[in-house]
């Protein structure tokens, strides 16, 4: 299979991600979605749907003979995943921070190949803020007409370990290990920007042990390796894609494997 130029296949990128966020802000700024619930409880809304459409007809085109796997496409999901290459699309990571509208939602956009996320697109329309990169390649931070690189925070000798906390899914495992942490402050943040935070210098570790499925860390977790991080399980091994079951296991995002405590 051909190599993939992503420098050019980012110029075709962004755009489709953009429209995408506008399709979703579209109903944020309408004032209400309505909300209906999938078997395993997490809820879908109409801007869900609606970045879905965007995305699929925006990212077939720009690669031929790779599938479009997302999260609000059953079929795709049933299929088996492609052994190489596939775009990997949460349209709308973040739905109980869109329904709670509090900004906090992200479009995400992931390349996959050889069961490793190698590019990644982090949108949150509601603050127009664009992140994108891949290991090798760096990570970028768009915010306005300002694009900037970002990176992971440098090692500090003391202070408190500033530690991503989710909202809504900081259960006692997560908790114990960040009791293990030491000195810590807590660094709020939605869907996947709390991955964005440690790629771009503000936290220094986003532990999940809890469930999430492989579309809700893809492109996040590029965009953090480009930045200089890592995003590995208990046991040290980065997250992989195209599984045959597409739940993730828990996971540590974090600046350095070595503020992981044993």
């Amino acid at each position: 299979m051909r190599q993939v130029d992503r420098a050019i296949l980012l110029d075709k990128l962004l755009p489709v991600v953009r429209a995408a966020g506008d399709a979703v802000m579209a109903i944020y700024q309408e004032g209400g979605s309505q909300v209906v619930y999938k078997a395993d409880a997490s809820p879908v809304t109409e801007a869900d749907l609606a970045a879905h459409r965007v995305l699929a007809a925006g990212l077939a085109p720009l690669l031929p003979d790779c599938p479009v796997v997302s999260e609000e496409d059953s079929a795709s999901l049933a299929a088996n995943a492609p052994s190489y290459r596939f775009w990997l699309v949460d349209p709308l990571d973040g739905t109980k921070e869109f329904i709670a509208r509090n900004g906090e939602f992200t479009v995400n956009i992931a390349l996959i190949e050889d069961a490793r996320s190698v590019f990644g697109v982090v949108y949150a329309p509601a603050i127009d803020a664009m992140y994108w990169g891949g290991a090798g390649m760096g990570a970028f931070r768009c915010m306005g007409a300002q694009t900037v690189a970002i990176k992971v925070a440098a090692a500090e000798a003391g202070g408190a370990c500033r530690v991503v906390a989710s909202k809504s899914h900081l259960n006692e495992a997560t908790r114990s290990l960040i009791d293990r942490l030491g000195d810590v402050s807590l660094v709020q943040a939605g869907s996947s920007l709390k991955f964005c935070r440690v790629a771009e210098g503000e936290a220094d570790i986003y532990p999940r042990l809890a469930p999430t499925c492989e579309w809700n860390t893809a492109a996040a977790q590029a965009v953090l390796e480009g930045a200089g991080g890592v995003v590995v399980d208990p046991q040290g091994i980065p997250l992989l894609y195209g599984k045959p079951d597409v739940l993730n296991p828990s996971f540590i995002a974090t600046r350095d494997t070595a503020l992981i405590p044993a």
